[in-house]
């Protein structure tokens, strides 16, 4: 824990140690940070039970590990509420809390290849089974890079050390930023083109897409998707000012734009769980092996404009 790491707590009077000179400049808030972890814990159970029970594997190690260090991260601020000169505590909190969203994230990444290939591949622009492995990559990286920052930063004793542990967690998390962007035009591409090509759906996928439970689906997925996005903007301003800085030192900063962000999108991903309304993610193979018809069987032509000669149209070459 970088500033007043050697106050063992706040006892001015005995070790001249201040509650102005930790990280946050103030105990973290009982009753909130232990909703906090209530909630991710709660998630994280029910979506192993999910996961299990409709056999969604890679959402629920995403989702359900991203709940989990949610969990962990307001232990360790429970901790700091104790004691806000705890190493233990901040090193916990610093380096969960900042991790665990990109596992969340990973369960938005899961969705589109299930919705390209139940609506159609032929409106995206790239195979469906890429979407999975290039946004995973990339939230593997972005991992990775605030993962060292987070324990660089939680091990420093220096203050240089400390700030580049703190360079690369903003690396982590800019890069996360840019990855939901691009996951977010793909995406809003994909919708337009489908829409465009909307008179290609077979019954199935207009069954599918009016349902009230693809409706909540997507809606869910959309609104995890901007919540995330905003929390990560919040901790890029958190963390521009280096430590202890203004924003840092605003709880209810932190409460409102993290807290409650990540906690929207982990609500959001466990109750409206593709088991239990996007069941495509879950019975495509079977549903392929059994005949059922979708649109990227039919639309192979999405892309050739209305009034494009046909092949037997084409002038002869000389």
């Amino acid at each position: 824990m970088p500033e007043g790491q050697d106050c063992p707590r706040v006892l001015p009077d005995v070790y001249g140690c201040h509650l102005e000179d930790t990280i946050y400049g103030y105990y973290p808030n009982l009753g909130a940070n232990a909703f906090f972890c209530a909630v991710f814990g709660i998630c994280c159970i029910a979506n192993i039970i999910l996961g299990i029970k409709y056999r969604t594997w890679t959402y629920m190690i995403a989702v359900g590990v991203g709940c989990f260090g949610e969990c962990v991260g307001y232990v360790g601020r429970i901790m700091l509420h104790n004691n806000p000169f705890d190493s233990n505590g901040f090193n916990i909190q610093i380096c969960c809390l900042i991790i665990a969203p990109a596992f969340v994230t990973a369960g938005i990444y899961l969705t589109l290849k299930y919705l390209v290939l139940t609506v159609g591949r032929d409106y995206s622009r790239i195979r469906a089974k890429f979407y999975t492995w290039i946004f995973i990559l990339c939230d593997l990286l972005s991992l990775v890079l605030q993962g060292a920052g987070g324990g660089i930063a939680a091990t420093a004793d220096t203050s240089t050390f400390q700030n580049v542990g703190n360079d690369l967690m903003m690396a982590g998390i800019a890069w996360q930023v840019v990855t939901l962007l691009v996951f977010g035009v793909l995406v809003a591409d994909y919708i337009y083109r489908a829409y465009k090509g909307r008179n290609g759906f077979t019954q199935e996928t207009i069954n599918l897409l009016s349902s009230r439970n693809f409706k909540l689906f997507a809606s869910a997925i959309v609104l995890s998707f901007f919540v995330i996005f905003t929390r990560c903007v919040f901790r890029i301003a958190e963390m521009a000012n280096g430590w202890a800085n203004s924003i840092m030192q605003d709880e209810v900063d932190f409460i409102v734009l993290d807290g409650v962000m990540v906690t929207i999108a982990a609500l959001c991903l466990t109750i409206f769980h593709p088991g239990l309304f996007f069941t495509p993610m879950v019975t495509y193979k079977a549903d392929k092996k059994a005949g059922k018809v979708f649109a990227s069987e039919k639309t192979d032509d999405i892309e050739t404009p209305s009034n494009a000669p046909t092949p037997m149209e084409q002038p002869e070459r000389q």
